[in-house]
């Protein structure tokens, strides 16, 4: 940070203050300096939130949940995890945000996680609040019955604190569609009643079309806004996507589907590289693989040995015309940014939640490419489980296209946000991630105003 940076001392003084109320949280302190660099120069030069704290109140959670989940496996032996609910704000309307099943989950992930969703949400101008939940338990490798009774107990502690009304979760890493439809039926167990309480659900009891592709698609359709702007066409373009989960596999189909040459998915063990592009016959396979046999990425190569395994290698040292982190957070440093800027990447657009880097972003921002922050860009989840709350209220499903032209249409409506408050100096630049967080702050922060010091 220079300090030739606007109200550098202030800055410095808030960002003391919010890591030494934090301490042994750094993704939590890193999502937060992320937004302070924005914000706080705009509160400084608005009179209308100049004084009243509410980026120092959107950081405080307003309640936050820990408990045990006991579970037994299938031989009987007893294992103890720990479930989390953060519910950061409801200024603009019910907590909603994902389940986390992972081993690295913890407190200092799900408050950047649901710090985050509070943007984001609030750019889908939709009437959802922000909130976070998971647990440090790991699907791999578990049986569907092992599975099955570790969502039973969780739920019979989470149900205490959500409802259609109050707190709707969805999935995220490690929660599928199975495990959502393992959460629903221990949450109507217990509560003796049928309501949307949950999103992602499958299609027999209440979801809606598309919520799975919907992450994936929203940032295709967020960069195909940010590429016409700047009269780049994504046809034909070399592409690289990191992960092969949910959000991973989309985004491939998608662009796949609209003439673009997808040359890497990736997974913890690390990634493969096809040069010849990855067509929708090898995603196929690839979705085979991890979604019905929860195998790893490397089985790619022994269905299409003409691909590499690059093992530890992460996709950003392909050369590539745009690419499309969608894995996890921080997959992306400073070291591959340098890489992507020197091999003439156009563009990057975040499918994952924070997966670059704050030193990645400074040389994105400084080499003025495009950057998508994932709060704007992978937004179409949480966009598309709204319109699933809403068919839920209604009691009516919307066909496949309907919720896509709603989805293109709120991608775009987050787009025109990002560049009303984005525009940095007189050359013509966006800076897609001031603009996120200045739009997403003026709409809490104004329902914050209105409800008064609560």
């Amino acid at each position: 940070m220079s300090k030739q940076f606007k109200h550098y001392d202030s800055y410095v003084a808030f960002m003391d203050v919010i890591k030494a109320k934090n301490p042994h949280e750094p993704e939590f302190i890193q999502a937060v300096d992320e937004v302070a660099r924005d914000i706080l120069p705009f509160e400084e030069e608005n009179p209308a939130y100049k004084g009243e704290k509410f980026f120092t109140r959107m950081i405080e959670p307003e309640r936050v949940f820990i408990f045990r989940v006991p579970w037994t496996d299938d031989k009987g032996n007893f294992h103890i995890n720990r479930g989390f609910r953060v519910q950061m704000n409801s200024a603009i309307g019910p907590y909603k945000g994902g389940l986390r099943f992972h081993p690295s989950v913890n407190l200092s992930i799900l408050k950047f996680l649901a710090f985050e969703q509070v943007f984001k949400n609030s750019l889908t101008t939709l009437p959802l609040g922000g909130g976070k939940g998971g647990a440090d338990f790991d699907p791999k490798g578990k049986s569907d019955n092992e599975v099955m009774r570790f969502c039973q107990s969780f739920m019979t502690e989470l149900a205490k604190y959500i409802g259609s009304n109050a707190d709707v979760p969805a999935g995220d890493i490690g929660v599928g569609s199975r495990e959502i439809g393992y959460l629903f039926g221990q949450y109507k167990r217990i509560k003796g009643e049928y309501t949307g309480v949950l999103t992602g659900k499958g299609l027999s009891y209440g979801g809606s079309l598309i919520r799975s592709e919907a992450t994936g698609y929203g940032n295709v359709y967020f960069s195909l806004n940010m590429l016409e702007r700047n009269k780049i066409e994504v046809e034909g373009k070399v592409c690289t996507v990191s992960g092969s989960g949910n959000v991973a596999q989309y985004t491939a189909q998608k662009l796949i589907e609209l003439g673009a040459k997808v040359v890497t998915l990736s997974d913890s063990g690390g990634t493969i590289y096809d040069k010849d592009g990855i067509d929708e016959e090898k995603l196929a396979y690839v979705m085979e693989v991890k979604n019905e046999r929860r195998g790893r990425i490397k089985e790619y190569i022994d269905k299409y040995p003409s691909a590499e395994f690059r093992a530890g290698a992460r996709p950003w040292e392909v050369a590539c015309d745009l690419a499309y982190p969608s894995a996890t957070q921080n997959e992306l440093d400073g070291k591959d940014a340098a890489v992507l800027v020197k091999n003439g990447c156009k563009g990057v657009f975040e499918g994952a939640n924070m997966p670059c880097t704050p030193e990645a972003i400074d040389i994105f921002r400084d080499n003025k490419l495009l950057y998508a922050p994932g709060k704007a860009s992978n937004a179409g989840g949480v966009a598309t489980s709204g319109l699933e709350m809403s068919q839920n209220s209604l009691r009516m499903s919307w066909t496949r296209e309907e919720v896509d032209d709603r989805l293109k249409v709120i991608m775009g409506n987050i787009h025109e946000q990002c560049v009303i408050y984005g525009k940095d100096g007189n050359d013509g630049y966006i800076d897609y991630l001031k603009g996120a967080n200045i739009a997403g702050f003026v709409k809490v922060a104004d329902a914050m105003m209105a409800q008064g010091l609560v």
